[in-house]
């Protein structure tokens, strides 16, 4: 693809944020350094506009970031100033410490040191002149969702409130080697921990693997500021999600067990169990038996979690006992959340399903969602479980729908069929999605010919787990 036609196609999906259009057009050979009419490469373009998806296919395919524009920036630089990490990300492209001279580098960390010491707000009325507060809302800044900024407008300018967390990448990325007590304090002052500035601080940290830095990591439990023992907390959390062959493990797992018999704050006793529950110790049960019948709510939720039997193992006599107490809690999260681990053991099963049975009927569609997929997929074949299932084929969710139509499927109950046709239409799921994937299965089991159109991406509201992101 050349000429005009190509660039204005180009154009035009960049414009639409149409990061699909963008790569097939780059891949019939598009000039990823198209120009729009302001004369800037189209990668300035998404970057304007936030677009991480679009930024990263056109850099992806062959767009330079470190191109000089008329007034002496580059789209790097742009990316840097608006203060999205995800959108920086996305344009920093691979080893830029080694694409990128020391003179190239300063600039940007200058940059984003000078946004994140002074504060985005004050920053933006620095440079616009305008007086009064600045217009500010909370956006998401990456496409999933997981990460949220403070947006900014204020005398025609708009920028996000990132730049500690751009600054903590670039620093990992240009070999920095910046103070640990630094780094936890940019997430600790942040008290969103949705704030992405809490994520680069934690994955710098996951790859610094030395006792050195876990020992000083651990000193924070004891800082006075409480942001910094719940960023500990959260740190170890991740650290028990993502990295299971870490060197310190086993000293990081008898630390959190300490730690959650003697914290006394019931909201940070609440991140320190959710930390341990990510550990493999022999202290995990003995700490939710404890914690079983504790007075709040939020500390009960994250029981059943700690009482989770290794691979191939049943729960223990004392663990089924007090998970079939917390079948019966008055917390409907807490129900829930034991019913997840119960409908795995053969002993509590009945009781489980019973909890999940009145939970799937409830008002509140989070909780309706979570319970239909859980008894779904659970063992039990009765009939009480079909029709409720069956009856959840006209909830207001699709996942839901399309849950209980799975779990039609996979009893081979006789009203699938009629569960299939009412799923079929609904534009939830995706390419490759388990729950489909078991219709169709159904569907050539039985000689149906309906054939299906496959979701090309995730539809509907996507349900989180409720026992942490």
């Amino acid at each position: 693809m050349s000429g005009r036609g190509g660039d204005r196609r180009l154009l035009a999906a960049v414009r639409a944020g149409d990061g699909d259009a963008v790569r097939e057009l780059l891949e019939e050979g598009a000039d990823p350094d198209t120009p729009g009419a302001d004369g800037l490469p189209v990668l300035c373009a998404a970057i304007a506009a936030y677009d991480v998806v679009v930024a990263d296919v056109l850099v992806e395919g062959g767009a330079d970031p470190d191109r000089v524009l008329p007034d002496g920036t580059t789209p790097l630089w742009r990316a840097v100033d608006g203060g999205s990490p995800a959108v920086c990300k996305a344009v920093l492209g691979t080893e830029p410490a080694l694409r990128l001279s020391q003179d190239a580098r300063e600039p940007l960390l200058s940059l984003a040191r000078t946004w994140y010491e002074t504060g985005a707000a004050e920053e933006l009325r620095r440079r616009t002149g305008a007086k009064g507060p600045a217009e500010a809302v909370r956006v998401p800044d990456d496409p999933d969702a997981f990460h949220h900024v403070q947006q900014l407008s204020h005398g025609g300018l708009v920028v996000r409130d990132g730049h500690g967390g751009i600054l903590t990448a670039l620093e990992w990325q240009f070999r920095i080697p910046t103070s640990l007590d630094e780094l936890v304090t940019r997430a600790a002052v942040e008290p969103d921990q949705d704030h992405p500035v809490w994520w680069e601080v934690i994955s710098v940290l996951l790859e610094r693997r030395s006792a050195v830095t876990w020992s000083a990591l651990a000193s924070h439990r004891h800082h006075p500021d409480p942001a910094h023992r719940r960023f500990l907390a959260e740190y170890l959390r991740c650290r028990g999600v993502l990295d299971h062959f870490y060197p310190h493990g086993e000293q990081e797992g008898d630390f959190l067990n300490a730690w959650a018999a003697e914290e006394t704050d019931t909201g940070m006793l609440v991140k320190v169990l959710e930390a341990y529950a990510e550990y493999d110790h022999p202290g995990l049960e003995a700490t939710g038996l404890r914690y079983a019948v504790h007075p709040d709510a939020r500390v009960r939720q994250r029981v059943p979690a700690l009482f989770c039997p290794p691979e191939d193992a049943s729960l223990t006599s004392p663990a089924r006992a007090a998970l079939l107490a917390l079948l019966d809690d008055q917390d409907t999260e807490v129900r829930l959340l034991a019913g997840r681990l119960a409908v795995s053991d053969d002993a509590p099963l009945a009781p489980a399903v019973r909890a999940l049975l009145v939970l799937a009927g409830s008002q509140d569609a989070g909780l309706r969602g979570e319970a239909t997929a859980l008894l779904a997929s659970c063992r039990d074949r009765t009939p009480a479980v079909a029709d409720a299932l069956f009856a959840l084929l006209d909830a207001d969710d699709p996942l839901t729908c399309l849950e209980a139509a799975y779990g039609l499927a996979l009893r081979d109950d006789p009203r699938t069929a009629e569960a299939y046709e009412r799923v079929r239409h609904l534009d939830v799921g995706f390419a490759d999605d388990h729950r489909w994937s078991k219709l169709w299965d159904w569907q050539w089991r039985n000689g149906r010919s309906v054939t299906l159109q496959a979701p090309s991406g995730l539809r509907g509201r996507e349900r989180r787990p409720l026992a942490g992101r």
